[in-house]
């Protein structure tokens, strides 16, 4: 066994030593790809989502050297009728980018790849004839000499365009080592049987064209076939909570968000794991290096950007568009760019078929709400001292403040929302209040009495404000919206919480007289 060819199949050993969720379906999916015009294909996803786990998880199934059936037989994979004829069947050559980088510095990145893959395949293979001039001719010549073609897994292998953005040298040096291997369709076909790359950004385009272009990618917006093993599936979740004792919709509330098609319910692997293995639900994103900055993206000087920071933490969808996206952590032209780069990065959860993006979960809306009170920006700033202050006014009954900052908020937002229903004036209600998540947990239409209440505000655990109960009115009257909470008794779904009760009614009327104004608000404490 070698460090960079075949590595063997201790990494998987440990994994299936611990807690193990059963991905090896996606083997699968890399089986059908062998020997065909499809043998190339490139992953992309955050950190901390496995994607190691499942390069290791290959290593262990194809690497030649070893004997990895005890591994394999009682999993997924072993029902698959290719599952004997791949099974450590093929020389593999491993890239662990991160690796690579430390051992090898920037400057020196493909020399150091060539020399120490010839060196072991030399070691391995004596008869071997290495081509001191082509590193290509080499594998051919191995391929030859073996009569076996290579699998190549690469794991984290943007890690150089990602790391040496002041050094567009190495950089292109990088891309010609990747476009010899895999652009060239008559070596390639002769050396690979297959191809994996994961990384977090999606191949970069070099100019009109992607510099490796060959590879089908799969990547957070869209998975496709692979959407699956992005991260946990509810139903694997779910196993986990009952294996465990832990509870589900904890965990739901806390990891879950994320969706793909065919679906439904994607989970933060590892979020999910240290929370089982810590008996705590937490964020444990920041315990991650999976950030790059998320202050330094969303406090880039883009127009409208912190006004769609806003919206997003205060639970609105918001429309983007993806395809500009030059996928490198640099270049960034507008709002799309950074809020498609946070998709990327685990930040965001992307709708392709709405094509809208959302904060996914709870432990996303925690790093959120930690970053936006760190950046500089006077307009965020403003925005949480706003929210603030209107979230004050409201527990202490200052109807007419909260009228004034309604409007306010609808004047500022009538661009992006068209404000012509009680769903639009709820989606303006989220968004002034969107500071709520450090005094309460929002309920939107949480079932009470005879009906379902707007949205609810109820405090958190050990705190001594009132909950508040909103319910909106579209050219109607705040009476009316008062009278609505205490007829349909939504006030019940409250009872037993230990805390006073506010009845807020907001009502927009846009056919009123000149000069009135548009928003009124009513605030009763319940008897």
């Amino acid at each position: 066994m070698g460090n960079y060819l075949n590595p063997g199949n201790s990494g998987f050993e440990g994994i299936r030593n611990d807690v193990y969720v059963d991905k090896t379906g996606l083997i699968s999916l890399i089986n059908r790809s062998i020997d065909t015009p499809r043998r190339l294909t490139c992953i992309s996803r955050p950190r901390r989502f496995g994607k190691s786990f499942a390069a290791q998880m290959l290593c262990a199934y194809y690497d030649k050297t070893c004997d990895s059936s005890k591994l394999f037989d009682d999993l997924i994979i072993a029902k698959d009728e290719k599952y004997s004829v791949y099974l450590n069947k093929y020389d593999i050559i491993y890239l662990d980018m991160t690796n690579v980088m430390s051992e090898a510095g920037k400057s020196g990145i493909v020399p150091y790849i060539k020399r120490k893959i010839t060196e072991e395949l030399v070691d391995a293979y004596p008869a071997l004839k290495a081509d001191s001039e082509s590193f290509t001719s080499t594998l051919v010549n191995a391929v030859e000499l073996t009569g076996n073609k290579f699998v190549a897994i690469i794991d984290e292998w943007d890690v150089p365009i990602r790391e040496t953005v002041d050094h567009p040298g190495v950089q292109r040096e990088y891309f010609e080592f990747l476009r010899a291997l895999f652009k060239n369709s008559g070596a390639t076909n002769k050396i690979f049987a297959a191809a994996y790359m994961t990384g977090i950004l999606p191949i970069k385009k070099d100019g009109s064209q992607s510099a490796i272009s060959d590879f089908e990618e799969f990547t957070m917006i869209k998975p496709r076939k692979f959407g699956a093993y992005v991260g946990f599936t509810e139903e694997e979740v779910k196993k986990l909570c009952h294996d465990h004792s832990t509870d589900f919709e904890k965990m739901k509330q806390w990891y879950d968000g994320y969706a793909f098609r065919g679906v439904d319910s994607v989970y933060n692997p590892n979020s999910v794991m240290k929370a089982i293995h810590n008996e705590d639900f937490d964020s444990y994103w920041t315990q991650t290096s999976a950030a790059e900055s998320l202050m330094g993206y969303i406090s880039l000087d883009f127009d409208g950007l912190a006004k769609t920071v806003a919206e997003l933490i205060g639970g609105i969808a918001v429309e983007v568009d993806t395809k500009g996206f030059a996928n490198d952590l640099v270049t960034f032209r507008n709002r799309d760019d950074v809020l498609t780069l946070l998709i990327h990065l685990g930040y965001l959860a992307y709708d392709e078929e709405t094509q809208m993006v959302y904060i996914p979960n709870e432990e996303i809306r925690r790093e959120f709400a930690k970053t936006i009170r760190e950046v500089k920006r006077d307009e965020t700033i403003r925005r949480v001292k706003e929210s603030n202050q209107l979230i004050y006014d409201t527990v202490h009954r200052n109807a007419e403040a909260v009228a004034e900052q309604i409007e306010k908020i609808h004047a500022e937002e009538t661009a992006v929302i068209f404000y012509n229903d009680e769903q639009a004036l709820r989606s303006v209600i989220k968004l002034a209040y969107f500071s709520y998540k450090d005094y309460y947990i929002k309920f939107e239409e949480l079932p009470a009495g005879d009906g379902y209440a707007d949205i609810a505000y109820l405090p958190k655990k050990n705190s001594t404000l009132p909950a508040l109960v909103i319910e909106l009115k579209w050219n109607k009257s705040v009476e009316g919206a008062i009278a609505q909470i205490k007829n349909k008794h939504y006030p019940d779904a409250v009872k037993g919480l230990g805390c006073d009760v506010l009845l807020v009614g907001i009502n927009y009327d846009k056919d009123a007289p000149a000069g009135k104004r548009k928003h009124e608000c009513v605030i009763e404490l319940l008897q």
